[in-house]
C-alpha cells in the first residue's frame, strides 16, 4: 500500500486557521504552530487551500502566480519551513491545483486581452459577440451572471465558469498545458506531498458554443450542464500525469462535479488520471436537477447509504476519499440531519463512518469539533461570492429577502470558511484583530481548549477514532462488505484482512433502531454512547465492534 492510503488528510483553510501576525488573516506560519494538533487527529497529510498570489476575489482560487506566496500568508520560506517541520512529524503537505482558470490580473491574461496577434492569445477562450452584440452563449456562472465577459480592448468576449475575475484558460493550446504542469513541478522540487486538483471536469471545452434549455427566470442555463465531463478530458488528465506526478510517491486526488460514482474506474486507479476523486453524489442529494439552493430536492437516508454503495463499489480496484465536509459545503452535523438532531452525537457518528470507511479520510478544519453553520442575520456579512450570486438571482426570481437569507444561511460555503475556534478569548483565539470573517457564535462552547479537557467531546472522539485506526490493520488494508443492507437507516459494513474482523454500525436516523446480526465472538471497542445494547442502537449511535481471528 501507499503511505496516502495509510493516513488521513487534514483539510486546513489557511485563511481562517490561526493568525500569527495580528492581521485578522491566518498565516502559513499559523498551521507550522498546530502541527502536534493535527498529528494528534492521525493526520499524515495536510492539503492547504491555495496561498499563491492572488487578488482574492475567490478567497485565493483566483491564482496571479502559482509560484510565489500571497503576503497575506506569509513569504516562501514560511512554506519551506512548514513543509520541512511537517515531515519531521511524518506530515507531507499537499498543495491545491487551480488549473481551469487563472486571475484575470495574472501575466498571462494581462497579455492576452491585448489584441489577437500577442503570443498569449490563444491562452484562454475568446468568442466574438452574436450579431445583436450579445454574449456568444447563454450560459450561467457557477455564482450566478453570464458566464462571458466583455473585454473592450479586444473586442470579444472572454470565458468564465465562475467570476468575471477567473478567466477560464485554454487547454488546446499545448503552450497553455506546458506552463501549468512546470507550475506542478515547481512544487514537486519543493518536496510536497501531493496535489488536489480543483474544478477539473470543467477544463474541456464543447468544439461548439451553443444555447442550452434555460434553467432559470434570468433566461441562462448553467455552465456545468453544459461544459462538465465533456468527451476527451481523460486525454489531457493522462498527458498531466505523465509530465507531473508519475514515477513519484505523490497523491493526486481530484475534484470531480458532475463524475458519476460508475464513471469512477476511468479516473483513478492504476490506469486512470488521479490516485483519488472527489465525487459528490452523496454530498449533493438535495441538488439531483441542478445546484441552485433555492430549490432542495428531498432525500433519504437509503438515497445516502445507497450513493456511498455506489462509491466503495466502484474503486474496488482503485481507493476512495472519504469526505463528509469541505471548504465549498455546509458543515455535515446540518447537512445531513434535522435541526433538532443532537449535534455532537450527529458529529460523532460521521466521525465513525469518516475513519472506518475503505480509502482516505480526508478530514476538513473545525468537523473535529462538530462545528455547525452560523445564522448571520443580512447578507452584507457573507463575504462568499456564490453566496451573494445566489441571493441575488432568489430575488430575480421572486424570492422574498427572507426566504433568500434562509437558503444562504443553509447552504451558504462561508459557514465551513468561520475562523477556527481554539479557546474561549476574544475572537476565539484566531486573531488579535479584527477577524476578516465573524467567529462562531457558539465559539466559547466548541473551541478545541474547552473540547480537549472533555473526554465526551466531538475532538476526544476523533482523536480516539485516530488512535483506533492507528491499531487496528484491518481499517487500513481490510476488505469492505455491506451489512445490514436492506435497513432504511443504519449504515453497516465489515473490514476484514487475515487478522480480525471489523463490524461498524451507525444509525444515521434520530429514533431508536433495532438490528439483527450475530455479535457472538465481538467486542465493542468503541461506541458514541456511554452503554450499548446488543441489538439496539440509541438515534444517532455509532459503534464498532471487532473480531479477533
Amino acid at each position: 500500500m501507499y503511505w496516502w492510503q495509510k493516513t488521513v488528510v487534514y483539510e486546513c483553510y489557511p485563511k481562517s486557521f490561526l493568525d500569527t501576525r495580528g492581521q485578522g488573516t491566518g498565516t502559513i506560519e499559523g498551521i507550522r504552530q498546530k502541527l502536534d494538533y493535527l498529528s494528534s487527529l492521525g493526520t499524515g497529510a495536510i492539503w492547504i487551500t491555495p496561498v499563491y498570489v492572488s487578488p482574492m476575489v475567490d478567497n485565493g482560487y483566483d491564482i496571479a502566480d502559482y509560484c510565489a506566496i500571497d503576503p497575506l500568508f506569509g513569504t516562501m520560506e514560511d512554506m519551506d519551513r512548514l513543509i520541512s517541520d511537517a515531515r519531521d512529524r511524518g506530515i507531507r503537505i499537499v498543495m491545491d491545483l487551480v488549473f481551469n482558470h487563472t486571475s484575470d490580473q495574472h501575466p498571462w491574461f494581462l497579455e492576452s486581452r491585448k489584441n489577437k496577434e500577442n503570443p498569449r492569445s490563444n491562452w484562454y477562450i475568446w468568442r466574438d459577440a452574436k450579431e445583436d452584440g450579445s454574449a456568444p452563449a447563454n450560459w450561467r456562472g457557477i455564482f450566478g451572471g453570464s458566464a462571458w465577459t466583455w473585454c473592450e480592448e479586444r473586442g470579444q468576449y472572454y470565458l468564465h465558469t465562475f467570476a468575471k475575475e477567473q478567466p477560464d484558460l485554454n487547454w488546446e493550446e499545448p503552450e497553455v498545458r506546458q506552463a501549468l504542469y512546470q507550475c506542478a513541478k515547481f512544487w514537486i522540487d519543493k518536496g510536497i506531498g501531493g496535489f488536489r486538483i480543483d474544478a477539473i471536469t470543467y477544463i474541456k471545452k464543447p468544439a461548439v458554443f451553443l444555447d442550452g434549455l434555460p434553467d432559470a427566470e434570468d433566461g441562462l442555463v448553467s455552465i456545468h450542464n453544459m461544459t462538465a465531463n465533456t468527451p476527451g478530458i481523460l486525454d489531457f488528465l493522462h498527458e498531466f500525469r505523465d509530465h507531473t506526478v508519475k514515477g513519484t510517491d505523490l497523491f493526486t486526488v481530484g475534484e470531480a462535479n458532475g463524475v458519476s460514482a460508475e464513471e469512477l474506474p476511468e479516473w483513478v486507479g492504476e490506469n486512470g488520471v488521479f490516485d483519488m476523486l472527489f465525487e459528490f453524489s452523496h454530498v449533493n442529494l438535495e441538488f439531483k436537477k441542478n445546484e441552485i439552493w433555492t430549490r432542495p430536492d428531498s432525500w433519504t437516508i437509503s438515497e445516502l447509504k445507497e450513493a456511498l454503495r455506489n462509491s466503495q463499489e466502484n474503486t474496488r480496484d482503485a481507493w476512495y476519499p472519504i469526505f463528509f465536509e469541505n471548504h465549498d459545503k455546509p458543515r455535515c452535523v446540518d447537512h445531513f440531519f434535522s435541526e433538532k438532531a443532537d449535534r455532537t452525537a450527529a458529529a460523532k457518528v460521521i466521525g465513525m463512518i469518516l475513519y472506518t470507511m475503505r480509502g482516505t479520510p480526508f478530514l476538513y478544519q473545525g468537523q473535529e469539533l462538530g462545528l455547525n453553520r452560523v445564522c448571520w442575520d443580512n447578507i452584507e456579512m457573507y463575504n462568499d461570492i456564490s453566496s451573494i450570486g445566489q441571493y441575488d438571482l432568489a430575488l430575480k426570481e421572486g424570492k422574498s429577502q427572507a426566504e433568500a437569507l434562509a437558503a444562504v444561511r443553509k447552504f451558504s460555503r462561508d459557514n465551513a470558511r468561520v475562523p477556527m475556534p481554539w479557546n474561549r478569548e476574544k475572537n476565539a483565539g484566531f486573531t488579535s484583530s479584527v477577524p476578516w470573517l465573524n467567529v462562531h457564535e457558539n465559539a466559547e462552547y466548541l473551541c478545541a481548549e474547552q473540547q480537549q479537557a472533555n473526554p465526551d467531546s466531538v475532538l476526544s472522539w476523533y482523536r480516539s477514532l485516530a488512535e483506533l485506526r492507528r491499531s487496528h490493520s484491518a481499517l487500513i488494508d481490510g476488505s469492505y462488505e455491506e451489512a445490514l443492507a436492506e435497513d432504511e437507516d443504519i449504515l453497516g459494513y465489515l473490514r476484514e484482512n487475515e487478522e480480525e474482523r471489523i463490524l461498524v454500525l451507525a444509525n444515521l436516523s434520530e429514533k431508536e433502531k433495532i438490528y439483527e446480526f450475530d455479535e457472538k465472538g465481538y467486542m465493542i471497542l468503541l461506541g458514541s454512547y456511554r452503554e450499548h445494547t446488543s441489538g439496539k442502537l440509541h438515534p444517532l449511535e455509532a459503534i464498532l465492534l471487532c473480531h479477533k481471528k
